[in-house]
This record gives C-alpha cells, structure tokens and sequence, in this order.
C-alpha cells in the first residue's frame, strides 16, 4: 500500500455479518462461503489474529460476533458471552508485539449487557476498546444510548473506538461521549456518487449548478481536490465516470473529516466544544431535520 500512516484491520467479525445468508457460527467459529466462487471458509479467532499479525497493520481487532438488529436479550447475551471466550483466544494467539489488539464490546441496546460485556473485556487488558454493534440498522438515539451505556466502564486512559461511524453528526455525538476514534466507509461510498462534505453543508457534485462553476469544491479545504480542480471539472468526471473523480472526492471527504476532528480536538482544548457542535448542527441542517448526518 505504501501508506506512511498508521494502519488498522477489522478482524472480519462485521464482514461476516454482513454475509449473513451464508454465514453458520459456532463456538470454534464462523463457516461461510467466498462470495465469489462459492468456495467453503471457515475462520476461527485464532485465525483471525494471524492474518492480521502476518498483514503487520499498527492496530488490530478481536474477531466478534456483531449480531444483527434487533436481536433478543436472551440471543445477545448468548453471543456477548462467546464474544468474550474468542477475545482471550485471539489475545492468547496474538503474536505480534508491535502491533495494539484492541477488544471489541458488544451488548446491543440492553444496558446491563453492554456494562457486562465491557467489565469483562476491559479485565482482559487490551491495548485499546472498540464499541461495536453499531451503524447495524437501530436508529441514531439507539446508537447514543449504545455509547452512552458502554462508554462509563471503559478506561480514560486507551484509545475509546466506536466502530462503523462516519457521519458528522454522530462523529461529534460521540466525541462529545468520550470517544477517541472512528472508522466508517461513507466517504469514500458518497463519493463515488458525486457527493461532498464541505464547509458549506454538503455538495452534490452532478447537479447542473455545477456545469459552469469554476470556483474550489470547498474554498476552506487544503486538500489536492480544492486546491487543483474545479467543481466544473470534478461534476464532468463524475458524471462520466471517471475513476478519478471519485478518488478526488474520496480524497476530500476524507480530509474533511481528519479536519473536523482537527476542529473539534482545539475547540475541547479551548473550552469551546459545545459551541463547536451547536454551529456545526446548524451548518448541515441536523437540528433542522437532516437525517443523513452530512
């Protein structure tokens, strides 16, 4: 990849669910089928961990069970339990000391699972948390509740992961609950599309206002995207499809969210986050009925 970045894997517990008419999952793993060529797989924790310490990424993931939404509490707490057994599995088979293995908490929206399932992870002394089980299909206040419920007994002193976000609205949702990373695929997914988050609210990039504005996608991005190219230019890639337009809106939405998180760190330093987020849900419209989240 030639990245000079910190790199991080999912340990295959989210793809797994979302294979979910091929999936079988037991207590020694998940058996499924490559969604290509029908060719039978079986993964294990353990295996998981070692394709992860072969691949040498700087953090790694517990292989979970990320159960679909709405699930009983009878069923969550069934699959929290064994969450749990594959966690010290796969810590007992990393083998990489140069990489951080994070623990993965699930629970869905029961409170007291969410408690359990972090007290037990966090005694197992992971190098960071990751909170999943979320962006499954519940609802914005559902994911809130589901931060709010796990973040209290997970340590100030580790990185706080919640997993599968990347909306403006719930990144500083759950900046504002204690959580210190995110990962999402919505910018790179928008983008292919023709849509841009900007400092103006967001841009879809087809529209024919564009056709003939030769003005910068987002006059406050430093970004390649805003400092080379037009949105004339980058609706007449879209629109034709060109592989290019998409990377340069993958490249600037991306941007702009390292920034907003930029934004969001100083504004905590200076006292000022609450007044940081109240502008920014008047910008793009969330305390307005925008429910998209950008």
């Amino acid at each position: 990849m030639n990245v000079k970045r910190p790199i991080l894997t999912d340990s295959g517990g989210f793809q797994v669910f979302s294979l979910s008419a091929m999936r079988k999952i037991t207590e020694e793993g998940v058996a499924f089928r490559n969604h290509l060529n029908g060719d039978a797989l079986f993964l294990t924790p353990e295996k998981s961990i070692q394709i992860q310490n072969d691949l040498g990424a700087d953090i790694i993931m517990s292989f979970d069970e990320c159960p679909a939404y709405p699930a009983t509490h009878e069923y969550m707490k069934n699959s929290v339990e064994r969450t749990l057994r594959w966690a010290q599995r796969g810590k007992d088979a990393h083998s990489n000391p140069n990489q951080a293995l994070f623990g993965i908490v699930q629970g869905g929206e029961f409170a007291d699972l969410r408690e359990y399932s972090a007290r037990k992870t966090v005694e197992m002394d992971f190098d960071g948390y990751s909170i999943g089980g979320t962006s499954v299909g519940e609802s914005k206040p559902v994911m809130y509740k589901m931060i709010k419920d796990t973040i209290p007994f997970l340590p100030e002193d580790k990185p706080r992961y919640l997993m599968g976000v990347g909306t403006v609205d719930a990144i500083l949702e759950g900046i504002s609950q204690g959580i210190d990373m995110f990962d999402c695929v919505l910018p790179t997914r928008i983008a292919r599309h023709g849509t841009a988050m900007t400092t103006l609210g967001r841009i879809n990039i087809r529209n024919q206002q564009y056709d003939r504005d030769f003005t910068p996608l987002d006059p406050g991005c430093d970004c390649i995207a805003c400092k080379n190219y037009s949105r004339a230019y980058l609706r007449h890639l879209i629109k034709n499809k060109e592989g290019l337009g998409m990377r340069l809106l993958s490249i600037h939405n991306l941007r702009f969210l390292i920034r907003l998180t930029q934004l969001a760190q100083e504004a905590i330093e200076n006292g000022t986050f609450k007044t940081f987020k109240d502008d920014m849900d008047e910008k793009f419209g969330f305390n307005k009925g925008n429910t998209k989240g950008y």
